[in-house]
């Protein structure tokens, strides 16, 4: 059976001192970035909702042009259905087939003047519709705009920093698999409580590298000797001497 490594308490402090500086140049690469993919991404949401927005106006103005074109079709057919019954009231019988025919013209009248009505409320409608269209519009194109702006930003700084990322997200991955499995799972889960990603701090003038905490001088004694893995008191982080941290370093 092959004998497994014991590595001393010095080793893997320094595999987390160098997994840590390698995590803080991939944390530096996304400063650079910043919020731009966030913004990007709400850019691309908000121009997929005004696209829809004005894809739904524009039926709308079609069906109201479309209620228009029948409404004019039926003015079309009560017209000629009163010159019809003029013509047949000039062979009328009776007042009883007179009045009957004219009752129908009535009718027929009342119908051209209803249409009328409700084209003129259509056209009116398709105004207010055409106004709002066009803001949506204008509102597109302003996010368009700003997008391909935030694009272009964030292509540039991608373009200048891709292979550095990858080759960081690589190393990564080479030093998460040297770092001791328990000391890892206690440096991811210091490194998320807190925003500047440092899990890992030297001590430097007599404090805490994370939080400025002072650290008593039989502490740093101790975490000179790298025979323990020491915390700071006050913020959790894993403390290394100086020496130490300045020892690694990440190309």
């Amino acid at each position: 059976m092959a004998n497994v490594k014991e590595y001393s308490v010095e080793e893997k402090l320094s595999a987390l001192v160098h997994l840590q500086k390698i995590d803080s140049k991939l944390d530096e690469i996304r400063i650079l970035k910043g919020e731009l993919p966030m913004e990007v991404a709400d850019l691309e949401d908000e121009i997929q909702g005004l696209h829809a927005r004005q894809l739904r106006i524009e039926e709308e103005i079609n069906g109201i042009t479309e209620f228009i074109s029948q409404k004019q079709e039926a003015i079309k057919t009560a017209e000629a259905l009163i010159k019809k019954y003029e013509k047949d009231s000039e062979n009328v019988k009776n007042n009883r087939e007179f009045e009957a025919i004219n009752k129908e013209i009535e009718m027929q009248q009342l119908e051209v003047k209803l249409c009328e009505k409700h084209i003129k409320d259509a056209k009116e409608e398709i105004s207010e519709k055409a106004i709002a269209l066009e803001k949506a519009k204008k509102a597109l194109a302003n996010k368009e705009g700003a997008l391909n702006a935030k694009k272009g930003e964030l292509e540039k700084i991608i373009s200048t920093t891709e292979q550095e990322e990858t080759e960081f997200r690589q190393d990564a991955e080479k030093a998460r698999a040297g770092v001791d499995p328990r000391l890892l799972t206690s440096y991811e889960k210091i490194r998320s409580n807190y925003r500047n990603g440092l899990a890992v701090v030297p001590v430097e003038r007599d404090a805490c590298g994370g939080c400025f905490y002072a650290i008593p001088p039989q502490k740093q004694s101790e975490i000179k000797q790298r025979k323990k893995v020491m915390v700071c008191e006050n913020c959790g982080r894993i403390l290394v001497d100086s020496e130490l941290a300045d020892s690694v370093e990440v190309k």
